[in-house]
């Protein structure tokens, strides 16, 4: 009887172990979707995206979902590569770099007149997708302008189609609404230059 329980027991710790083994994280991280700008006049302007919040629902690990309008899925196997407190910086700095055309665009300051610089803070409002349907940011943003100049705001809601059913279609859409964003701060960098 001992033996058949012994049994028993090693049998089920063997199927609780495959069943762990088969159930394998994915990570997802986001990437660049600006398009490159044509190049612009003078010398490249210096950026510096000093500071970026995000809500503390998404503010983990696992990618965060809409389930329904209170209803949102964490899934344990579908996780971020980095923090999203990192990744969005890290995307925005090199949207801007190419939207800008300036490879003096950075999280710290690189080199040259640091007061010359232009200083953005992003405070992301939302960061939610429907896995097949839409991924959604809202992002209130300002610019300093070097000197003594007024700092100029914005807010930027970006929607994007998911493009399949899955969670990398969902990440793809949050880059490309990302990209949307960074458009908005480069206007109001680079105003837009009017012709003669």
């Amino acid at each position: 009887m001992i033996r058949l329980s012994l049994c028993l027991a090693i049998t089920l710790t063997m199927i609780t172990l495959a069943g762990c083994a088969s159930s394998k994280a994915e990570f997802y991280t986001l990437s660049a979707e600006a398009p490159r700008e044509s190049a612009t006049r003078g010398s490249p302007v210096t950026v510096l995206v000093v500071a970026v919040s995000v809500p503390e629902l998404v503010d983990r690990p696992q990618i965060v979902v809409r389930a329904g309008a209170n209803h949102v899925n964490i899934d344990e196997f579908a996780r971020w590569a980095e923090p999203l407190k990192s990744q969005i910086p890290r995307v925005v700095v090199a949207d801007l770099s190419q939207l800008l055309n300036s490879p003096l665009v950075s999280t710290s300051p690189i080199g040259g007149d640091a007061a010359a610089a232009w200083r953005v803070r992003i405070d992301v409002r939302r960061f939610d997708a429907s896995l097949g349907d839409v991924a959604t940011v809202d992002v209130l943003w300002s610019v300093l302008p070097p000197g003594k100049a007024p700092p100029i705001t914005g807010r930027t809601i970006a929607s994007e189609p998911c493009a399949g059913a899955g969670y990398d279609a969902a990440v793809v859409a949050w880059s490309r609404a990302l990209a949307t964003v960074s458009s908005a701060i480069a206007a109001g960098i680079r105003p837009p230059t009017t012709v003669d």
